[in-house]
């Protein structure tokens, strides 16, 4: 795991959107239906339903992923032409781990 920018990590927290989604990820049959025999925990989460639930553009909230993405809060898989997201458990780990003990 590369080492935690937690100025970049907090920018990227501090958008409610960005938040919500990580907390969607969380459990993702909790909010997302079925995606086409794609598994949510272990592929995740097609954008296409991400942008549905946000009620925002895809273009929009593909900017949105890709900031969670570089600060490596998710993972992205590409199957055919549709992108799948899912939360980095180990980085959201070590995330409250630097809270806990760094702040």
């Amino acid at each position: 795991m590369k080492p935690i920018d937690s100025l970049e990590i907090f920018k990227a927290l501090s958008n409610e959107a960005r938040l919500q989604i990580l907390e969607w990820l969380k459990n993702p049959h909790d909010h997302f239906g079925p995606q086409g025999g794609v598994d949510l925990i272990e592929v995740g989460v097609c954008v296409s339903q991400i942008s549905a639930k946000l009620n925002m553009t895809q273009s929009t909230t593909s900017q949105y992923l890709s900031v969670l993405q570089r600060v490596g809060l998710v993972h992205a898989t590409r199957l055919g032409k549709w992108t799948y997201y899912k939360r980095d458990e180990e980085a959201i780990r070590q995330i409250g781990l630097y809270i806990q003990q760094g702040l």
